[in-house]
Order: C-alpha cells, then structure tokens, then sequence
C-alpha cells in the first residue's frame, strides 16, 4: 500500500501520536541520510516500508506519516562514513533503535549480523558488515501519552523523613507466593496489593528500583547461559524494559509501570530510579551497533585522541559525553519524561562523577549540574549521586552541590569495620552516625547522607556476618570478579552453620547493623531482603543471576530479624532525634546541657585527648530532645525525648555508669541488641545507675520529655 508521507517537525524527538498520524524525528549531525523502517509485526525479519526522511532542520531528521497509530512498530537507518579511525561508524545496513523511544518490544536476540563490522575478520571494527540485522534487534513502539492518573499526586516525601528500600523489580515478587503467579517479577506485582500492604508496614517511604530503562544483556553472558540481571546497561532511556511487563509489550508496559507509580502515590510510597546516564549498553569499539554508534558515534560518545577508541570511566567500555549539547538534551529529556509523564519522584545516577568529568577532570560545576540546577522540574525531585566512578579522581563523595544527596561509601565502610571488629577510628565512627558532617556540613544538611551498610552491589546483610569471602563461583569467571575487600566477618565459621552459638551471634550483629543504620543521623537506605535475612550464598557480585541466588524466598523469612526491623523503623519515623534537619552544635540547650555529648563507661564525658585513642571499640552518645533547632511546618519549635546510645563493639560485656541527674533522672531501656526486642520498655534505670551492656551490642535508653505538650514530630 502507498505510504503517504509530510514534511513533519523537528520536535519533539522521536515518535509523536497526535491522533491522527505519528511524527518521527532523530537527530544526528553527520549522517547523509537517514529511513525510517515500518514493522507489522515484532517478529517480522523485514521491515514492511521503509521510507528516506528528506527533511533536515537543525541536525534533526524528520518526517510525518498520517494514519499509523500506537503500536507501530518502527526502527531507523542510518547512512554516512564508515570511518571508525575518525570517529565514524554509519552502516545503513543496521536497524538501530531509536534513543527517544517511549517502548521497545522485545529484547536483543545476540546474533553476528548486530555488529557493524565483520566478527573475524582480522582488521576487526575497521572492517564493514553488509549483513542486515532487522531480524536481531528489538523494535522500537509508537505509544499512547494519555493515561488516567486518578489525580495522582506526588508524595513529596522530604529527605530528613525518608526510608528508602532498594529493590529489583524482578526479584521482589518473583518467588511471593501470595502475589498471582502471572504478575510475579513485575511491575504489575510491586503495584499488587500484598506488595504494597508489605511497604507500608515495614515503614518504607521511598521504593528505590534498580534499573528499568530498557537494556541490553550482554553476548558473553547469553553465550554463558547467563543474564544481565541487574540492567545497568541502558539501551533506551525513555522506555521502560518490557521484561517487567506481564500485558504485553507494544505500548502496554508504559501503562503498567504508570499504574504501579499511581498504586504506590496512594500509599504515600515514592518511586525513586536507578538510572544508568554515564554509558550505553552498545560497549567498546568492538560492540554491536544498536542506536548511538549507528545514529552518530562521534555526537554521543567520549572517543580517545584516536577516535577510533572510547573514553571508559564506567568499566563497560564506553562513556556517554555530558559534555555535548544533544547529550545533555537527551539527558535532561529523558530525566522530565519520568518526572512529568511517568510520575517518579528521584533519581539514583550510577557513577554519577561519570557525568561530571569535563575532559577528565571531575568538576561539581559541570554543565550536567549546571542544567539541572536551573531546570525548574528535575531540580525540584529528590537526586541522588552514586558519587564515585573508575577513573582517576573518582571517587567524589561529599562533593557533589547543593540539592543533592550522596550515597555515602564512608558511612557503609567505616560501620561495617566497627562491627567487624577492624581496628577502625572512633572518631569516625562518630561522625558517620550523627550525619558525616566532616563530608557535607560546609553547604548542605544531614540529609545529603544516603546511609547504607549493604546494597545491591556486595554482600547482603545476612552474608556479611556470615562469609569472609566472596564466593562468586556461580558467574563463570573463577571467581575473579566482585570486591575482594568485603569488611566483612563470619563470625567463626564460614556460611551456614549448625553452630547454635555462632547463629545467635550472627542474627546479634545483624541487629547491630541496622540499629547502627536506623539511629544514625542522614537518611537510611536498605537492600530489599535484608530485614529478612535474605542470602546470596556468599555471592557479592549477582548482576547475573536472573535466579533464586537473587530472587527473594519469602518462604524462608526470618520474621524475628523482620520485626525487629519494622520497629525500628517506626521506632525512627516516631522521633525527630533520628532525623534531624539541622546539625548538632555541640552547644548548650539548657543549663549545662549540650545538644550531644560523648561518654565513656564511667559516666564521664569524653575529652580531646579520649578522641586520639582510634581503635576504642566503645563509645556512648547522649542525643538532647530540646537540642534539635529546628521548626514545623507551623513555625512551632521541634522538640522530642532525648536517647542515650551505648554502641559496644568489644567482644566482652562492659558497665557502664549512665549520665549525671542533669541529663535525666530516669531512663527507659528501648532496645538491646542481646535481646531481640526493639522499641519497647524493657528496662529502666536512674541517672548514673550502672547498666551492663553485653558483648558486639548496642543499647538504647530514652528519657520522655514529651508528654502531653510540645511538638515533637517534624
């Protein structure tokens, strides 16, 4: 059938349903020409039509086609040099998916014809493939905008009350039983409404989902019978992956993953991506050709002086470059798609000092910062900075501006020595629980310091206390890859164990953990699973176990540690102490009474010189209710209880002499760690009574200042 085709416009990029025709546009500034290919079917090895684009306005291709509807399928080709010495690596012989794509149907099927070169051939990517590749690579979807949001309706959730849970949208509900068996591992089974009831009573307010813009799983793990499980590997930065999707994949996984953000929103739970802007899943120079390479190599990627080679900040072999205008234009676009019509609320930015390098410096001034700051829409959601990269100089944290928040390796890496029992400085101990103000004080708050002790990158909580070593054998490569330096400790004997006393000491260091993590003052962020005690079997590099290595079994819940955890969390949520918005001043509040103070067994205040002693392995803090300097959102002054803290990292029970009347004249024993209680009176004490504090525990007093007046919730 006759197409019948207009000129069309130059934006908005990529493909626009007006109702009555779809506009497709592309940019590229050194190609000679370009065709838009038409697919009836995902399947189809040949394109239906394929229509020249004629129209070029400001290095965008574009072209109108009347009477195509969502669902069509569609791809490019791309014409120009095939010069890859100079940067150049057009080969119309190559379907390539569109970088604006709003869906993409189906996956990568690895075959030779995706490469833009000849596999073999010994002059490798300089050589020329002729072979099509139509019949191999994923189509790209027309889709319909409109959506009924119901109001929907952002929760707006501010940083210093967050509790941020990272999760794999697969792994979550993959193995649930409760959920129905044809929405496991989907979006549509976060948004069910056993995932949801789970959420909210563990106490989480932000869900951080690992990567769901659509992605590329590697050759080398296919040819393995392995899988990029974790998705750090974006081939579409609109579209969200249609392997979560259980209604279909022409346009229905947009509709899906809206449903489960407005699903979430009506809990009060935020949505909060992991998203992967520092590369693309197209690799080095020995990569296959899928979008960027094939559209304009040399406009979307950082080359080397040698252009035929990639700048690789990321490990991956390629490196996205922020610092060029359409880059960054794809960037912020892609960034607003998901704020303003998919609804998510922030962002986590992988190795985001990636995307502040300019040439090959890191530079927090960076054109990146520079356009989000002054854009009235991302500025205004929650940004999160994985502040390091593999570079030189990568590793940023605390660096990052004003506005955003860092996920703080220091915090991770200075509780996981303290509770391993590595000789590790106290004094930074101190300052990692009460908000790491050595990293963030000068220009930010407490709450620029995203906590964690596990993530999904290492160990799981329960394989921290119970391995010394990575045992990654599972990923076929000798188990060479993930970290080797864990901060880990095993607790006597190496995985599982029929010992009953190294079990009890295991789920006691389990508590101290997230006790540690809940109390501190920033904001805590934990792995799906964790409160569970959900195992790798030792593995800490699981990117590629699309199984139940990475799968929660919640079959095997250990509901102990999992409500332990739940009041914990409430525990935190119900006092302003453990959040606060503004830094301790070390000043007095009332009488002589300071906001914090630090103390030693005896009861005595800790001095300078008690500081310089770096490897004691014991240290109490008394946090002061009247002390938060802060007010509501009524202008009331926030005040709270105040809580005296005893972290005992020491193998052996120590006394300690509780404070002097001017601090309290009664305590309330909250929690301790020996005993699996959490935020309930299970003991109480006068000023300066002695309380024995049992070996690797943390103990936690409260005195009730708030009563029947005051304002004591943020």
């Amino acid at each position: 059938m006759k197409i019948t085709t207009y000129p069309g416009k130059p934006f908005p990029l990529g493909a626009t349903w007006d109702g009555e025709g779809v506009n497709f546009t592309l940019y590229s500034e050194n190609a000679t020409g370009v065709e838009i290919c038409l697919f009836n079917t995902a399947e189809d090895e040949v394109e239906s039509e394929r229509i020249p684009l004629t129209e070029c306005t400001d290095l965008t291709w574009h072209i109108y086609i009347p009477g195509l509807k969502p669902g069509q399928l569609y791809g490019f080709r791309v014409d120009g040099p095939y010069e890859p010495e100079n940067g150049h690596r057009f080969n119309p012989n190559k379907l390539l998916v569109d970088p604006y794509a709003k869906a993409i149907a189906g996956t990568v099927n690895w075959d030779d014809s995706l490469f833009g070169y000849e596999l073999g051939n010994p002059d490798e990517d300089l050589s020329f493939s002729k072979t099509d590749n139509a019949a191999f690579v994923p189509k790209s979807v027309v889709i319909d905008h409109n959506f009924d949001w119901e109001n929907d309706k952002s929760p707006k959730i501010e940083y210093y009350n967050t509790v941020i849970y990272e999760a794999h949208v697969k792994g979550f509900t993959k193995l649930h039983p409760e959920i129905p068996e044809e929405i496991r591992g989907t979006y549509a089974g976060i948004a069910h409404p056993v995932t949801i009831n789970y959420l909210k009573d563990l106490g989480i307010s932000s869900i951080e989902l690992m990567p769901v813009h659509h992605f590329l799983s590697d050759r080398h793990l296919a040819d393995k019978g392995l899988t990029n499980y974790w998705g750090y590997n974006t081939i579409g930065f609109f579209a969200p992956d249609a392997r979560y999707a259980s209604g279909g994949v022409l346009g229905e996984q947009v509709n899906e993953f809206k449903n489960m953000v407005k699903e979430l929103h009506k809990a009060g739970i935020e949505v909060i991506l992991d998203v992967v802007y520092n590369h693309t899943g197209e690799g080095s120079q020995l990569g296959p050709t899928l979008s960027f390479r094939g559209i304009d190599n040399v406009s979307y990627y950082r080359l080397t002086e040698d252009k035929r080679f990639y700048m690789d900040y990321t490990g991956t072999g390629n490196t996205l470059n922020a610092n060029l205008p359409n880059v960054l234009r794809l960037m912020m676009d892609s960034l607003r798609y998901w704020i303003i019509d998919m609804h998510v609320d922030g962002f986590r930015f992988d190795l985001a000092a990636t995307l502040a390098r300019e040439l090959h410096e890191v530079n927090r001034l960076s054109a990146f910062f520079d356009i989000i700051h002054q854009d009235p829409t991302i500025s205004q959601v929650k940004l999160i900075a994985e502040p390091w990269d593999l570079g030189e100089g990568g590793y940023q944290v605390g660096k990052f501006p004003s506005g955003w928040a860092e996920w703080n390796g220091k915090y991770r890496d200075s509780i996981r020595d303290y509770w391993s029992g590595t000789e590790s400085m106290l004094a930074e101990f101190a300052d990692r629980i009460t908000g790491s103000s050595d990293l963030y004080k000068s220009y930010r708050r407490p709450s620029a310091s995203i906590n964690f002790i596990t993530a999904h990158d290492g160990f799981t909580l329960n394989d921290l206390v119970s391995y010394n070593e990575k045992h990654n054998e599972a990923n076929g490569e000798d188990n060479n890859d993930g970290e080797s330096h864990n901060r880990s400790w095993n607790c006597g004997v190496e995985g599982p164990t029929d010992d009953e006393l190294i079990n009890k000491l295991r789920a006691r260091q389990k508590r101290n953990f997230l006790t540690t993590l809940f109390l501190s003052q920033g904001v805590p962020m934990m792995v799906a699973g964790d409160e569970m005690s959900r195992t790798q079997q030792g593995n800490n590099n699981s990117y590629c176990q699309d199984n139940e290595i990475s799968w929660i079994n919640w079959e095997s819940m250990d509901k102990d540690l999992h409500e332990f955890t739940r009041k914990l969390i409430q525990l935190r949520k119900e006092h302003a102490a453990f959040s606060r918005k503004n830094w301790f001043k070390g000043e007095s509040v009332k009488g002589d009474v300071a906001d914090i103070a630090w103390f030693l067994p005896d009861g005595s205040e800790m001095t300078e010189d008690n500081w310089s002693h770096d490897f004691a392995k014991s240290i109490a803090v008394f946090l002061n209710g009247l002390g938060l300097h802060t007010v509501n959102a009524e202008g009331n002054k926030v005040v709270d209880d105040s809580f005296y803290i005893i972290f005992n990292a020491h193998d052996q029970p120590l006394k300690y002499k509780l404070p002097k009347s001017e601090y309290a004249q009664d305590w309330d024993l909250l929690i301790d760690t020996c005993k699996n209680t959490a935020n309930e009176v299970i003991g109480q004490y006068k000023a300066e009574d002695t309380i024995q504090v049992s070996g690797r525990s943390v103990v936690l007093l409260q005195h009730q200042l708030i009563h029947n007046g005051g304002t004591k919730h943020q």
